[in-house]
């Protein structure tokens, strides 16, 4: 029989907040006391640096990035700068890992065949993590292995706004241009059914089972107030 993955589908959560429940879960992993675990969820509009980005990633400076309304993020996570914002699709993948570039490799495999279940002729390319489709970047990997178990992840864009790329160096790339599900495809609402298909495809290149679990039951993992406190 598979092994279980838990699939959770938070909708929008701050940035932040998403850091802290991966903290959680991770320890609760590295305790055995669950599964791996597939976070699927959403980010209000915030720049994230990796510990690859530099200053020049951010060429507006934070003040001006902040007056449109995105919040800047340090992430220990591999990689350089990049966006979230609603309508792109986080995963959060909370999982013990023995080779991390073959796990780089089979995430990137999840995601192209999900966007292949769209319609996208999405591939890798040679030196560079993440997924392309054509000429553009659709998918971002960047990961964090602490004691054999990753945080961080991967994003990919389905229907978000593309300007606030045009105004960092995504990933470190100079030039680099962005896409998404509904600029390749023109079908708009497709953030629903494209979370289920990559749920599917990601538990399929994994070889594992999937079991839905809630919010509350992943809060629960977190730390307990001390009794009588």
């Amino acid at each position: 029989m598979a092994e279980e993955l838990w699939v959770a589908s938070l909708g929008q959560v701050p940035y932040e907040e998403a850091v802290a429940l991966q903290e959680d879960i991770r320890a609760a992993r590295h305790a055995g006391e669950v599964p791996d675990v597939l976070l699927l969820l959403e980010h209000p509009p915030v720049y994230t640096r990796g510990r690859r980005s530099r200053a020049s990633d951010l060429p507006m400076g934070e003040d001006w990035y902040r007056l449109q309304g995105i919040e800047v993020c340090d992430s220990d996570r591999g990689g350089g700068a990049t966006y979230h914002g609603p309508g792109q699709l986080v995963g959060y993948p909370i999982m013990r890992v023995r080779d991390v570039p073959l796990y780089v490799h089979t995430v990137e495999a999840a995601v192209i065949a999900a966007l292949g279940d769209e319609g996208i002729d999405a591939q890798v390319r040679d030196g560079l993590t993440g997924v392309w489709t054509g000429d553009a970047k659709i998918g971002s990997i960047g990961v964090h292995v602490s004691r054999g178990v990753t945080t961080h992840g991967f994003a990919v864009n389905v229907e978000n706004d593309l300007q606030p790329f045009e105004w960092i160096v995504p990933c470190g790339i100079e030039g680099v241009r962005m896409s998404s599900v509904l600029e390749e495809t023109g079908r708009p609402g497709g953030m629903p059914g494209f979370r289920e298909r990559v749920a599917v495809r990601f538990a399929q290149a994994f070889g594992r089972s999937t079991r839905t679990v809630s919010a509350a039951r992943l809060a629960e993992l977190g730390p307990q107030p001390v009794a009588g406190a």
